[in-house]
């Protein structure tokens, strides 16, 4: 009976914050696949296992879940001033497509460390002990993330005391700087407009057919998102997994918040294509600060944060908080007058820590607003990651899978 012989493709399994994924030098890849298209996109989703109805990935490499459905691209700069390009392919789990238009801020972690590793940087940037600096143009969105990766005896520092909610294990610590991340249009088409508000508001009303008409902060800064009020949608801001991702109705509410917020955006123009575009804008729902047990039984007090956050990602609240949604909180606590702000107590935040299903992430951002004109802009957002290596060789795939 003939066959085809599978195919193997050099690759790095790692850890970046609370996810990970499988990561490609841009010219290891079968040269169909060194170009964005269909090609590319059938070879990342059978490395990743999907499309699967059973929702498992049992055949691939992902994970079943949001976090660990991802896969990497880098390459040698494009753009002057920066060392490597990256690029992020978020693969749905059952679904035959892979998102492009929104970028990783976990996985944004380890682009560093890898490109370090695998010779994208000079050696002679590199000291026997220190911090090494790598500017990294992120190509789905059109952003510079800096990230200060230290070194030891001349190699990426992974193991450390750097303790992340939502990791079990401690690493060593990734300064990660978003710079200027309000989301523009990018390869991958992260958003619609440059403003930070595309709407124009720091809150709108969002009338969403079935659920009622919500107050809502539609901010595009890391990852164009959609914050609405905990209560308005009948929850605490404290809830864990369980209690949304066991609920169809819930999930079924708040693709219709995400669909109708992606429309006033202007990321989609027609309601139904928000299914097609499953890994921005993300929703998120916001609370005051309030005691309560994290999914690891670690209690976290209200006193310890800000407010409360929750966030949806392909579908599923997130078992901690998307890098990019990170910057998305530090960046609307910033600009008194959001959703994001009130919920912390109603004024302006340098810096931020929230609550979420995990425990604690502290984020901070620089605001300025516009004398003349009232719009706001970021310079800069900020907070700390962790990235670890987890296996590296070849991963294979049948041959006719592009």
């Amino acid at each position: 009976m003939p066959h085809v012989p599978q195919i193997k493709i050099p690759a790095t399994y790692m850890r970046g914050g609370t996810s990970k994924g499988v990561f490609f030098r841009l010219q290891d890849l079968p040269e169909a696949a060194q170009v964005p298209g269909e090609a590319r996109d059938k070879l990342l989703l059978r490395v990743i296992g999907s499309p699967d109805p059973y929702a498992k990935q049992i055949d691939g490499m992902g994970g079943a879940t949001s976090s660990t459905s991802k896969t990497v691209i880098v390459a040698k700069a494009t753009r002057p001033g920066h060392d490597v390009d990256y690029l992020f392919g978020q693969v749905s789990i059952d679904k035959p497509f892979v998102d492009w238009s929104g970028n990783c801020g976990n996985l944004s972690a380890a682009i560093g460390p890898y490109a370090i590793s695998n010779g994208f940087i000079p050696a002679d940037r590199i000291p026997e002990n220190g911090t090494v600096t790598v500017t990294i143009w992120q190509a789905n969105i059109g952003k510079t993330i800096i990230a200060h990766v230290p070194v030891t005896n001349g190699q990426v520092q992974e193991t450390g005391d750097f303790e992340l909610d939502g990791v079990t294990f401690p690493a060593a610590e990734v300064q990660l700087e978003f710079m200027d991340p309000a989301a523009e249009e990018g390869e991958g088409g992260a958003g619609a407009s440059n403003s930070m508000f595309p709407t124009g508001q720091l809150v709108d009303e969002l009338e969403v057919p079935g659920v009622g008409t919500l107050k809502a902060t539609m901010i595009n800064a890391g990852i164009p998102t959609i914050f609405v009020n905990a209560l308005d949608v009948g929850y605490k801001g404290s809830e864990l997994q369980d209690d949304i991702n066991g609920d169809p109705k819930a999930l079924a509410m708040f693709e219709l918040i995400r669909a109708h917020g992606a429309m006033r955006m202007g990321l989609i123009a027609h309601l139904e294509d928000a299914a097609r575009r499953q890994h921005t804008p993300k929703v998120a729902f916001v609370a005051p600060p309030a005691d309560y047990v994290a999914s690891s039984g670690k209690r976290v007090a209200a006193q310890d944060i800000d407010l409360l956050v929750r966030a949806l990602s392909m579908g599923k609240l997130h078992h901690a908080m998307m890098g990019t949604a990170a910057v998305a909180i530090g960046t609307a606590a910033a600009i008194p007058g959001t959703l994001v702000s009130l919920a912390a107590g109603g004024r302006a935040h340098e810096a931020v820590r929230f609550g979420h299903p995990s425990g604690t992430l502290r984020v901070g951002a620089q605001a300025e607003q516009d004398a003349q004109s009232g719009d706001w802009a970021v310079k800069k957002a900020v907070m700390s990651r962790s990235a670890r290596v987890l296996m590296e060789g070849w991963v294979r795939v049948p041959g006719d899978t592009f």
